[in-house]
């Protein structure tokens, strides 16, 4: 958990410098970027409620432990009404100027950048002379490729505020972020079976030959 919240906040700063980058690479057109007011804005969205959040833990984890209120399914409906919200004003816009046949040729581009990123991660965390454990590889799979639409539309929105294809930006990272939602529940099952086996393997492999008697 504290991998996969570093990985998000982390790539979300990272992609502040990146995107203009990647602008002028692709496109040829600059773009300036106000970065102490977008650092502002972000650490007041991201950093603050995380420190909040961590500081009201230390006095309430014995009652949220007594009580256990459903988290779990309260952050689910939240981030679903994130992306439900998100679609909506996405696809409100007039102006987003979007055929079916490129959102179709989108949709594909991005489960198989996704599925690549996964596969091109376990075998970075797998080869012969890698320390990770199978449990590192299953955290290093989903954490290192995947990315939070609740971080994303935010940043999206503090850098390019006041642009007009704003709505027309944000589209692969709407349909990035469902993917990697099916694509996860998809692989869990094999992803566990395999880890259990490979820990299972290696403990056998680990564990002391009895000695043979003569």
């Amino acid at each position: 958990q504290a991998a996969a919240i570093f990985n998000s906040a982390f790539g979300s700063f990272l992609g502040i410098v990146i995107t203009p980058l990647l602008l002028l690479l692709f496109l040829g057109s600059s773009s300036s970027v106000p970065f102490t007011s977008i650092f502002s804005q972000l650490f007041m969205t991201v950093v603050v409620p995380l420190i909040i959040g961590q500081i009201v833990r230390r006095y309430i984890k014995d009652w949220l432990e007594r009580k256990k209120p459903p988290f779990g399914a309260i952050s689910s409906c939240v981030l679903l009404m994130i992306i439900y919200t998100t679609f909506c004003d996405t696809f409100a816009n007039p102006n987003i100027d979007l055929d079916k046949f490129s959102l179709i040729i989108i949709v594909f581009i991005i489960f198989s950048l996704q599925m690549s990123f996964m596969f091109l991660t376990f075998l970075f965390s797998t080869r012969n002379n890698s320390t990770f454990t199978p449990a590192d590889t299953v955290a290093i799979v989903f954490c290192s490729t995947h990315k939070s639409l609740t971080l994303g539309i935010p940043m999206l929105k503090i850098v390019f505020a006041g642009y007009e294809h704003l709505s027309l930006i944000s589209v692969p990272l709407l349909i990035y972020h469902p993917a990697q939602i099916l694509l996860g529940s998809l692989l869990v099952p094999t992803i566990k079976s395999w880890m259990v086996s490979r820990q299972k393997a290696l403990k056998l492999t680990r564990q002391p030959k009895a000695p043979v008697k003569v």
